[in-house]
């Protein structure tokens, strides 16, 4: 009865062994087949090829529109204003009538001077002809060798009143021409600072206020500076040929900018500043620029042939410079150092590291890890309805 008892534990132990064995092989076989981790999606981008085109080599800088005339129009005779013959801020064109100031004494003056020169002629007249009578006496012995020289000398005496009296009209008519006053130049009337019944003084006051201003528009200066280590280079290039100005209104479209061409630089650095003066030439027929205005101005050194262009939106920055993410034929990302060159438009040059027709990530960078997989997004045409 005892023997029987111990085998059946003995019995139950080793079941419950076997049943603790095959828990434990299960368990290390289902270690060996643990699931594979999820794998992350591609990221959504969108690209843009880098496309190659003619780049212009160019320095901006702020300048300022300049008549290229300007006449401050000063009386040259005292008088009167009797007259105004043009309306403030009005084109004008040269030898339009201004003012007229009071034309009578000066009219007297040229009578009175007309009058003497009829008088100096008769007397002249007569001068010589009492001196070709002496001429013809004289070898007769009925005039005196005194006698003569009067009469010759009267003569001498009657021209140089003529040309005093012809002097005398040439002033009086000169006078009289100043009291119609004419617009020297084709320009623009600023606003007239006398009114009908001011007298004017003729113009020997230093510093007097003058009748009225006038500015040339057509063509019109753009004044600008640049930096003395650019100097060098704008030189060279000015020794090749004329260099090109484009001038625009800041915060205006690109379209609205003028050509011009660079017709001045300055002799000398400015001192305190280290910045050298340049004036572009450029047509202003529409009146579009206006003496005194602010204007950006970019001065074209050269074209580079055939530059690589990305979006300036493609651009991301490292440590180690500047990059873009080139999207390669499997669809993964490769991430490309780039050498930038200048700004044009909204792209940038790619001055080494990139080739045309390259795509580069242009949003989305945040989500792409280099040589991961990138799934481009489809862009809706420009004009297409979202539903």
């Amino acid at each position: 009865m005892t023997l029987l008892v111990l085998q059946n534990r003995t019995s139950r132990r080793i079941a419950a062994l076997a049943v603790m064995l095959l828990l434990i092989v299960s368990t290390l076989s289902g270690c060996g087949k643990r699931p594979a981790p999820p794998q992350r999606p591609p990221a959504m981008v969108t690209v843009s090829e880098a496309v190659s085109q003619d780049v212009p080599v160019y320095l901006d800088q702020i300048g300022t529109c300049t008549a290229r005339e300007v006449v401050s129009v000063h009386p040259q005779i005292t008088g009167q204003i009797t007259d105004i013959n043009f309306v403030d801020g009005a084109d004008i064109k040269k030898g339009d009538p201004l003012f007229i100031i009071d034309p009578r004494p000066s009219q007297a003056a040229l009578v009175v001077a007309q009058a003497s020169l009829a008088q100096s002629t008769a007397v002249l007249a007569l001068a010589k002809s009492e001196f070709e009578r002496a001429k013809t006496l004289l070898p007769t012995g009925a005039f005196s060798r005194e006698e003569y020289d009067i009469r010759q000398n009267a003569v001498a005496v009657g021209e140089a009143q003529v040309q005093a009296s012809q002097a005398a009209i040439q002033t009086a008519q000169v006078n009289l021409d100043y009291c119609f006053i004419r617009s020297p130049i084709d320009g623009r009337a600023g606003q007239r600072q006398v009114d009908i019944g001011n007298v004017v003084m003729a113009n020997n006051i230093p510093n007097a206020t003058p009748l009225v201003v006038i500015q040339r528009l057509d063509p019109i200066y753009a004044d600008f500076t640049i930096t003395e280590r650019d100097l060098k280079q704008v030189r060279q290039k000015m020794a090749q040929g004329d260099l090109k100005a484009y001038v625009s209104i800041p915060d205006t479209p690109e379209a609205n900018s003028h050509e011009g061409t660079l017709t001045f630089l300055d002799n000398a650095v400015q001192e305190g500043t280290g910045t050298v003066k340049l004036r572009a030439t450029l047509q202003n027929a529409d009146h579009y620029f206006w003496p005194g205005q602010f204007v950006q101005v970019r001065l074209v050194l050269s074209i580079i042939k055939d530059a690589v262009l990305v979006p300036s939106q493609a651009l991301q920055t490292s440590q180690n410079g500047s990059f873009v993410y080139v999207i390669k034929e499997d669809s993964t990302a490769e991430l490309r150092l780039i050498k930038l060159g200048q700004q044009q438009d909204k792209l940038v040059v790619a001055a080494e590291g990139l080739k045309a027709g390259e795509k580069v990530v242009t949003s989305g960078q945040l989500t792409v890890t280099p040589g991961a997989k990138v799934r481009v997004q489809e862009t809706a045409p420009q004009g297409a309805s979202h539903k």
